[in-house]
């Protein structure tokens, strides 16, 4: 895949990954101009090697957006509701002294 069609779809998974995470949330989903802005500033680079390590960093901010950020909804003064999503929400695993290796 070249490189141009890596950094559009590195800005369109940016893009869908806010719109989910950041649901229902006016003043956070406008990310968006952050996202935008970051694209525009680096859109004159040239050197292929500075572009993979700016596509480097939009996947890790991808990642941490997708498995870190939960929604908070102030319920009330000292409250906070939080609003995890389904994808966050892993299966109790008991904990085991002697680890198995995997094969």
């Amino acid at each position: 895949m070249g490189q141009a069609a890596k950094v559009l779809q590195l800005f369109k998974t940016l893009h869908r990954t806010r719109q989910r995470v950041f649901k229902n949330d006016t003043r956070a989903l406008e990310a968006r101009i952050k996202i935008n802005e970051e694209f525009k500033s680096n859109k004159s680079e040239t050197s292929p090697k500075k572009i993979e390590e700016l596509i480097k960093i939009g996947s890790d901010v991808e990642l941490l957006l997708r498995t870190s950020v939960i929604q908070g909804i102030h319920t009330d003064y000292n409250t906070l509701k939080l609003v995890p999503r389904k994808e966050l929400l892993i299966e109790n695993v008991p904990y085991c002294d002697a680890p198995t290796q995997k094969q």
